[in-house]
């Protein structure tokens, strides 16, 4: 999909300058596909991305991949849902797929309608599409209204939809976003089947590997970290880093590694910016305990909530820490 450019007027001058001077090249942002995705909703809310070339791609590896290899500039996925949890194809992914970084974070509210072919109705739906996280998202609904149902996974919200209309699918019905009805014709079934009027899911802009933005009070460290070895305390030592200096974990989840039972990594939301002396002092007691840790990047919080903390963590204290030591072994005298 690509987005209309910006026809804004100008004098002929103006026409005749842009002649001569060649155009600045456009970006090119993958998103999971087809249009109409929540994953395209959030892509809508970057600025930078508008006027650009989308490229909708079928699964989270393939737009990172995209970044990875030069087809794309950034990638919008998905990372966490406020009723499912993280999404463990996107943690892995980017716990396995070296320079990558996050750039941004976008929310997006998350509202389900049940579709099927004109002239379906809810008592014929046996078989249900559904990307499994929507699935997980509607389950007692359709637990209640739709207690024979089976489930058919589906690629995206909306390739559950369109299997259907393109007569791919053996499915009766589909979970879809609502927006799906302005893009194809179907037979809306039930609207508001989501199990939490208020969830939302997390996405995050992933390009290669860049210099962080600047703090701005309201920021998010993501990371990604292994234990040195399985011992008892070890996840405790590992959280210490972070409590010790007074930095909050919005996200902590485990993920297994794969080289063998009981190894995990875990992914890691802190609040702060890397160029806190807060957070740059914990990213290097990480380092000292951590055999791998994985700076995914630090980036302003989409909420713009200003993260706050007690004042024996301000930077002013860690800088007079270090100038204090300094003096120690310089041999100043101590005031």
């Amino acid at each position: 999909m690509t987005l209309a450019p910006d026809h804004s007027g100008g004098s002929s001058d103006d026409h005749a300058d842009s002649a001569e001077a060649p155009s600045p090249a456009r970006r090119t942002y993958s998103y999971l596909g087809p249009a109409g995705t929540f994953t395209e909703a959030a892509l809508s809310q970057v600025p930078e991305a508008r006027d650009q070339i989308w490229r909708p791609v079928r699964n989270v590896g393939e737009a990172l991949s995209d970044v990875v290899e030069g087809r794309s500039d950034a990638a919008m996925i998905a990372i966490e849902n406020s009723v499912d949890g993280g999404v463990s194809t996107a943690q892995d992914a980017l716990a396995t797929m070296p320079g990558l970084r996050i750039v941004g974070e976008y929310l997006v509210p998350v509202n389900f309608v049940l579709v099927g072919r004109p002239g379906t109705r809810l008592d014929d739906v046996a078989l249900v599409a559904a990307h499994p996280v929507a699935y997980a998202q509607c389950l007692q609904w359709l637990t209640a209204r739709l207690p024979e149902h089976a489930h058919l996974p589906a690629a995206s919200n909306v390739a559950s939809a369109v299997g259907i209309v393109d007569g791919v699918s053996d499915a009766d019905a589909a979970i879809a976003p609502p927006g799906i009805l302005d893009h194809y014709d179907l037979e809306l079934l039930a609207e508001g089947i989501g199990d939490n009027a208020n969830a939302v899911t997390r996405f995050v802009l992933v390009s290669r590997t860049v210099v962080a933005p600047p703090p701005t009070g309201a920021d998010k460290t993501s990371l990604i970290v292994e234990l040195p070895e399985e011992y008892p305390g070890a996840l405790l030592e590992l959280l210490e880093q972070f409590a010790t200096r007074g930095i909050n974990l919005s996200l902590l989840a485990s993920r297994p590694i794969g080289d063998a039972l009981g190894r995990y990594r875990f992914v890691i939301d802190a609040d702060g910016h890397v160029r806190d002396e807060r957070m740059a002092d914990a990213l290097l007691g990480l380092r000292r305990f951590s055999p791998k840790v994985l700076f995914l990047g630090s980036y302003p919080r989409a909420d713009r909530a200003i993260v706050h903390y007690p004042d024996r963590y301000s930077d002013d204290v860690f800088v007079e820490a270090r100038d204090w030591l300094r003096g120690l072994i310089s041999g100043e005298p101590e005031g």
